[in-house]
């Protein structure tokens, strides 16, 4: 396994969402990246080159997410990082259905918010295998 740590980028308005989101992951041997909008979020991705994005859809804006996504798949280099959403936006839009399929978000996965981390954590090392230093933890959940 190499020894530089995949990158990730997390994009989410909520701090304490985000640091304890962060802490987890960088515990984990992940490099986390955070920016609390969507446009702060794909200029850091720009800089950073990251190997997945971890997304909010509801920020300042109920829309922001959407469109970052969107300007990720379109930036040169980004769009085939893997982009996934997390979002309580079934609590706040029961009738959204954010599925990649219906084409207007482009995302790879989408997890609910409260995060079950130990689903994150497996879905983010089945797509990019494990980060350096791994340690072995009992996570919960994150909201």
């Amino acid at each position: 396994m190499s020894s530089e740590r995949k990158r990730i980028v997390l994009v989410d308005d909520d701090d304490d969402f985000a640091a304890a989101v962060t802490a987890f992951l960088e515990l984990h041997g992940f490099e986390v990246h955070r920016a609390a909008d969507g446009r702060s979020g794909v200029t850091l991705a720009k800089m950073v080159r990251p190997d997945l994005v971890l997304m909010d859809v509801i920020m300042g804006e109920r829309t922001e997410g959407f469109f970052a996504v969107q300007n990720l798949r379109r930036t040169p280099g980004l769009e085939q990082v893997p982009v996934f959403v997390i979002s309580s936006v079934y609590s706040a839009e029961p009738q959204f259905k954010v599925t990649p399929e219906r084409g207007w978000l482009a995302h790879d996965e989408f997890f609910q918010k409260p995060v079950d981390l130990p689903a994150l954590l497996k879905s983010i090392t089945a797509r990019l295998g494990g980060g350096e230093g791994a340690l072995a933890t009992n996570p919960g959940t994150i909201k």
